[in-house]
């Protein structure tokens, strides 16, 4: 097996190799729960929608395609680079690079998206009020900002995973794709360290190459207390994408917040 000879740390987020098999990967290992309830969010919206963490658009483009006037920023320029690929050339204008903590647009959006656990990257308290006043910034009165995370699981916390493959399959006619995760966390600093093994065939061979990043992950009074803090006054957390209350058996936390 051909190896990069480089890992891959969050100094450069979304590696070309992740950017690349991004779309196959989640294609099969994501369920369309959350894409099905932001697409009806953006089409409820009157006014412009800023998708913070845009990535390689699998929300951004069948929301455009549907007629939303909608942009976004992301921190990964491969990421960028695979959307912008699939954008006509007018579109592209759209989508820009940005830190959430620290984007500057001088358009008011009346609905900021975050989803699929873009706080996770947020490691400290001061980065995640940050990243809150910077988006209650660009909201108008009335604008919403919805965002959602994982419940933490105890069980996975506890033992995390052991080069446990998550995606076998092809990502071209041919030509065979897997990924292996190996994760464990730190319950005090409330962090999983994430090793992702890609392993696809090439021109000139099976290739493999590693992304090691970090996720911060939140508890539900961890989480109010932090709104708390924030610029936003008026807020929910609900229990899933059917915004069901949370309770016992939620597994995903989604939170709308209103200017």
């Amino acid at each position: 097996m051909k190896e990069t000879g480089k890992k891959y740390g969050m100094s450069e987020p979304y590696p070309e190799f992740v950017a690349r098999f991004y779309d196959v990967i989640y294609a099969k290992v994501r369920s369309a729960a959350d894409l099905d309830y932001y697409l009806r969010k953006i089409a409820g919206t009157k006014g412009p929608v800023l998708e913070a963490g845009v990535g390689s658009g699998r929300l951004f483009i069948p929301a455009l395609r549907g007629g939303a006037d909608i942009y976004g920023i992301d921190i990964s320029r491969t990421m960028i680079g695979v959307l912008h690929s699939k954008l006509n050339p007018r579109d592209c204008r759209r989508v820009r690079f940005g830190n959430i903590c620290s984007f500057r647009h001088s358009k008011k959006y009346q609905l900021i998206l975050a989803p699929f656990r873009v706080f996770s990257h947020l490691m400290t308290i001061d980065e995640q009020l940050q990243a809150l006043t910077n988006l209650h910034r660009h909201l108008p009165p009335g604008g919403k900002l919805i965002f959602d995370l994982y419940v933490p699981n105890p069980k996975i916390i506890q033992e995390g995973f052991d080069h446990f493959r998550d995606f076998e399959g092809e990502y071209q006619p041919g030509k065979k794709l897997q990924r292996i995760i190996t994760s464990y966390s730190d319950i005090v600093r409330q962090v999983t360290y994430v090793t992702m093994q890609f392993v696809w065939d090439a021109e000139d061979g099976v290739t493999s190459a590693e992304w090691h990043f970090s996720m911060r992950f939140y508890f539900r009074y961890e989480l109010e207390h932090l709104l708390q803090r924030s610029p936003f006054k008026k807020f929910t957390i609900f229990g899933g994408f059917d915004e069901s209350p949370l309770d016992t058996n939620s597994t995903e936390f989604v939170v709308v917040c209103e200017k």
